[in-house]
């Protein structure tokens, strides 16, 4: 078989099995066992797949197929992702850093305007923000800390691949292990999926862990326990940045004014809808 025609037939699959992106999953999974690029495909697509993949290839390359048919993330699947310029391990213990979060980051740099400073990243996962953040604030100190101790080995495993080293990564719940009150931005991604939200039997989200999708009062609770604790470790005049729901900009931003944050503000996504919330303490 083609190539190319093996491309048309697992797309076909995938898609039918539900994913939004079947022609992109395939050419992964595709150039994960051979090794390629996905444009060699637009170039070679008419020679055979056996003879470039060899008979363990297809095999594996099947493989793969049926788990993503299942539904299994791509990211699981290959062991990482794209973030921010960075390519990120991935593992089931953690979210699976998306697009929408990359605005955060932006976010974060525009308001790194001094030349040194600290940033704090709660549960930081793969690290994906604080390595990114990092990375391009090299004069900055960053911590991410993150209550699974297999997420906190994770994220140092990353930051050593990429060698990003003003970035360390701490075990800690939310702020319990943070003696520091220095930073000059806090950043969060928090649970914010009430316990019966039908967006947890869709797509990737079935495979993530439930402890970093869901939290009590309708998905509310870890905005506010953060709101309330993030003065105490912020400088005057520093930021604490959240992302949420796209129906939950209206109450995290009267959280925020309620408990004292000025300049309290709302970030729209890739998609347009309401993403990330700040505010500045006094």
């Amino acid at each position: 078989m083609r190539i190319d025609v093996a491309l048309a037939a697992a797309t076909a699959r995938l898609s039918e099995a539900g994913s939004e992106s079947p022609r992109l999953d395939a050419e992964l999974l595709l150039g994960e066992v051979m090794g390629r690029e996905r444009t060699w495909f637009y170039t070679w697509g008419d020679r055979e797949l056996e003879t470039e993949a060899g008979v363990e290839g297809i095999a594996r390359f099947e493989g793969l197929l049926a788990r993503r048919a299942e539904g299994h993330p791509v990211a699981h699947l290959l062991g990482r992702r794209e973030f921010y310029g960075l390519t990120l391990a991935c593992s089931p213990v953690t979210l699976i850093p998306r697009p929408d979060t990359e605005v955060m980051v932006e976010c974060a740099l525009e308001l790194a305007e001094a030349s040194a400073g600290r940033l704090l990243d709660l549960g930081t996962g793969t690290g994906a923000i604080a390595l990114a953040f990092a990375r391009h604030r090299p004069q900055w100190q960053v911590l991410g800390v993150d209550l699974v101790e297999e997420a906190v080995a994770l994220a140092r495993h990353n930051a050593e691949v990429l060698d990003i080293d003003n970035a360390e990564f701490r075990l800690s719940d939310w702020f319990s292990a943070v003696n520091e009150h220095d930073f000059a931005l806090i950043t969060a991604n928090p649970p914010y999926l009430a316990d019966d939200d039908p967006h947890l039997m869709l797509g990737d989200v079935r495979f993530e862990p439930r402890s970093a999708l869901v939290a009590d009062h309708a998905g509310l609770a870890d905005f506010m326990h953060l709101i309330e604790a993030a003065p105490r470790h912020l400088t005057a005049g520093g930021y604490l940045m959240l992302e949420h729901g796209l129906m939950q900009g209206p109450e995290v931003r009267s959280a925020l004014q309620s408990a004292g944050y000025i300049d309290v503000d709302t970030l729209e996504d890739l998609g347009g809808r309401e993403r990330i919330t700040l505010g500045k303490r006094v």
